[in-house]
């Protein structure tokens, strides 16, 4: 079978489907490429590939104790600061042009609902992208505020952070950082071997993806159930593009080892959650009550800091329309 990239998925469900060199062919190639996040942005490789492989960073590249925690108390002071400060940063028109199960653009919106600041969603269609045809830049997340374009999940979080902050804009101490890159280059590729590891679990996220993406009622019909079954094969070649052996052990090794980072601490910010924390939270939030979620939580000690996340985090701030 032949190696499989963002675009050898693409052709892979292609075969899956029996479409052809066509254009129906090739919108469903995007539909389903788009579905696999193909096209959503990432702070250390502009968009989300599943052809590279990052293991989790060593234990051993640490800082001395005695370092490490003032990193991480200065950074918990940091995220005080800042949230005692919000008020200093009231943009008048934010918008995130997204695609809603987009792990990058969930983490965008895990930092907008922590820090309360409104923000609209204009859901991206996957195929023409014609929500995006203004920009220059063809991935998500794209966030606008008041008429300034940021593209790029970390730098748009980044940047957002400074302006929240502007006395001490540098938001990321060694750990966050690592953390941080942990989160792009680990996290994320875990999820997709988990969320279509069963037939079943295919449909059931491919139901989510469609109930809450941009597509048509034909695409909705396409995706969801041609999608789901080519998907489910293609997992099974994303696990051993990353070395997975076990889908469900892979992601509960990563929520443990997600929370032996805390090292007991209620974030990995201390009292209030860092960069980090959202983060992590972001990317997991869609995945939370589908079956590959509830599991995850059951079966790994997660469940303490999940619900204090979503307890700090509280409602959205995104503005119904």
């Amino acid at each position: 079978m032949r190696r499989v990239n963002v675009n050898g998925v693409a052709v892979l469900v292609g075969r899956a489907i029996g479409g052809g060199a066509t254009a129906a062919s090739a919108n469903r190639h995007r539909v389903l490429q788009a579905a696999l996040y193909g096209t959503c942005s990432n702070g250390n490789s502009e968009r989300f590939s599943l052809s590279s492989r990052s293991a989790p960073p060593s234990v051993t590249n640490d800082c001395v104790a005695g370092t490490k925690f003032f990193s991480a108390a200065a950074t918990s002071l940091a995220q005080d600061h800042a949230h005692a400060h919000a008020h200093k940063f009231s943009p008048k028109d934010v918008v995130l042009y997204q695609y809603e199960a987009c792990p990058f653009c969930n983490k965008v919106k895990a930092f907008l609902d922590y820090y309360k600041i409104p923000y609209g969603v204009v859901e991206v269609n996957p195929i023409n992208k014609k929500e995006i045809k203004w920009s220059d830049y063809k991935k998500v997340p794209i966030l606008k505020v008041d008429g300034e374009q940021m593209v790029d999940s970390s730098d748009i979080i980044d940047k957002l952070f400074q302006k929240l902050h502007p006395d001490n804009p540098v938001a990321s101490g060694d750990e966050e950082k690592k953390w941080r890159g942990w989160v792009d280059n680990h996290l994320v590729h875990v999820l997709s071997p988990n969320i279509y590891r069963t037939t079943s679990e295919a449909i059931e996220s491919f139901d989510y993806i469609t109930t809450h993406g941009n597509f048509s009622f034909t695409e909705r019909i396409i995706a969801k159930y041609a999608g789901a079954a080519a998907m489910y094969f293609v997992a099974k070649n994303l696990k051993k593009k990353h070395s997975i052996t076990n889908e469900r052990a892979a992601l509960y090794e990563a929520a443990e080892t997600w929370v032996d980072a805390l090292k007991g601490r209620k974030f990995l910010g201390g009292s209030n959650p860092n960069l980090a924390d959202l983060a992590v939270f972001g990317v997991l939030r869609p995945i939370r009550h589908l079956k590959s979620g509830k599991d995850m939580v059951q079966h790994t000690r997660i469940g303490d800091w999940y619900t204090g996340m979503e307890s700090v985090v509280g409602e959205s701030s995104r503005i119904k329309a």
